[in-house]
């Protein structure tokens, strides 16, 4: 069941096509050669965060589909699933009769009462100051329970996502029926969702502590693998994490290309990408786009802080409508080390940059994955983040099958789909990379096979990317313009 080195798609059940219906039509309709893999963001009952704060992992939100649904989706392409490993929703069955009983409860010990956190009940404004977060408020909520008695409560992200205590065995209890359930289905791999929130320790940063984090995974592994369900672990942070996730054997992201590449592209240099692709993992996952943000913090000591102060600004000033606000608290940004925008309208809306870019992703080590957004040389949708006041929304714009319709056949999107199937189809890049020789106003990028051999030339100048390679059928190179 090992997934396969082809390009993923990355979509909410309900943004290509209002549910999973609709989305599978869209994969066979018009993607079944251009993408091997869906990355299905969650699609489960959910509270709050677009289905980040999940309730239970054992249904099927009705509004988008049923379990058959996904089950379809997932005998036809390779299935990525999400568990959300250091929270579930408020509105759960398990929090609900903890609120509601207190103590009494039988879920009580799978939540973080400061009680459990400090022999006192109380903790220090200095150690909560330690504490690794992203967003400007303390990691901690107050409940306020009927019979007048309140309680602070472990809370790292939205007040909707209660954060467990992953030593309790209750919760291990709960968790590992999930994770089996989960892995019963047809997904042949599983994000495992801010896991590196899930090691609290007072006096401590409370994130991706050693030795508990990798008895985490262990256990988190444990449960899948029987099923030959991968686990991808996701963590946006300093690139030496990644290095960490990869030498332990795991699937990682690659999360600093995004920025690498907007550099590379904005300033006409190669020199940071260069250096940063022939020392990234080989096991991992590339994006340039998500449904989150463009994340600065994960480029730090790969690009200067003025390189990436440079591209920040150059950021705001292509993607004329990504405008600073948008990337803050009055927009509920819940990331501070993320910006909010299109990877198209980053690039300015540039056909030949846009593309440039993909070639770069397609031909770097990992498999790439594009988010639907992205798939469709999607621009912000300023109209919804002002409905909505949520800055990321300014990259998540829902497609009716009548916009899909029109949009898959723009230039940028059809020239798209032909790299994603040449990505696709060419069996050359589960063989040797290499970062050749050249100016550093181009990148040459090669993979080898023997036979096959395939290298992709981009100007970083006018953003002209060739792509050539050796058919053996035929005994001769071909060449295409991207």
């Amino acid at each position: 069941m090992t997934i396969q080195n082809k390009v993923q798609l990355i979509t909410y059940p309900d943004s290509l096509g209002i549910n999973l219906l609709e989305l599978h039509y869209v994969l066979r309709r018009y993607l079944r050669r251009a993408v091997g893999g869906v990355h299905l963001l969650p699609f489960y009952p959910s509270s709050a965060d677009r289905g980040f704060a999940p309730l239970t992992y054992t249904e099927v939100d009705p509004a988008f589909g049923t379990w058959t649904d996904v089950e379809r989706i997932g005998a036809e392409f390779d299935l990525i699933i999400d568990f959300m490993v250091n929270h579930i929703s408020r509105q759960s069955v398990y929090f609900q009769d903890y609120f509601e009983k207190g103590a009494e409860s039988e879920y009580a010990d799978m939540f973080l009462g400061f009680e459990k956190l400090s022999p006192t009940g109380e903790i220090s404004d200095e150690d909560l100051a330690k504490v690794y977060t992203r967003k400007p408020r303390p990691p901690y909520t107050m409940i306020h329970r009927a019979d007048g008695s309140r309680e602070k409560i472990w809370c790292t992200f939205d007040y909707e996502q209660i954060d467990l205590d992953l030593n309790s065995p209750k919760t291990k209890e709960v968790l590992r029926s999930f994770l089996i359930h989960l892995a019963r289905t047809p997904a042949k791999m599983i994000r495992m969702d801010a896991f590196a929130y899930s090691t609290i320790r007072m006096g401590t940063n409370c994130f991706f502590l050693e030795p508990e984090v990798w008895e985490l995974l262990e256990w988190l592994k444990e449960y899948v693998a029987p099923f030959d369900v991968d686990i991808l672990p996701e963590v946006h942070e300093h690139y030496s994490y990644h290095h960490k996730i990869a030498d332990k054997g795991y699937w990682t992201y690659d999360f600093a290309l995004p920025m690498l590449v907007l550099h590379t592209l904005y300033h006409h240099t190669s020199e940071r990408l260069r250096h940063w692709l022939s020392i990234c993992p080989r096991k991992q996952i590339t994006t340039l786009d998500t449904h989150d943000g463009i994340g600065a913090v994960d480029v730090a000591e790969l690009m200067t802080e003025e390189e990436i102060e440079q591209t920040v600004n150059g950021l705001f000033e292509k993607g004329s409508s990504a405008r600073k606000i948008y990337s803050g608290p009055e927009y509920n940004n819940l990331d501070l080390y993320q910006v909010n925008c299109t990877y198209y309208s980053a690039l300015a809306s540039n056909d030949d940059s846009y593309l440039a870019a993909r070639a770069i992703q397609f031909f770097s080590p990992g498999i790439p994955q594009v988010y639907y957004v992205g798939l469709l040389a999607g621009e912000n949708d300023v109209e919804l983040v002002e409905v909505t006041k949520n800055g990321r929304d300014i990259n998540r714009h829902n497609y009716s099958l009548d916009e899909i319709a029109v949009n898959i056949k723009r230039p940028v999107v059809q020239r798209l789909l032909r790299l994603m199937e040449f990505r696709n189809s060419y069996p050359v890049f589960d063989g040797t990379f290499a970062v050749e020789d050249a100016p550093d106003d181009q990148i040459v990028l090669s993979w080898r096979d023997d036979p096959h051999h395939a290298t992709a030339r981009i100007d970083l100048n006018t953003y002209r990317t060739v792509i050539d390679y050796f058919d053996p059928e035929q005994g001769r190179h071909e060449t295409f313009s991207v």
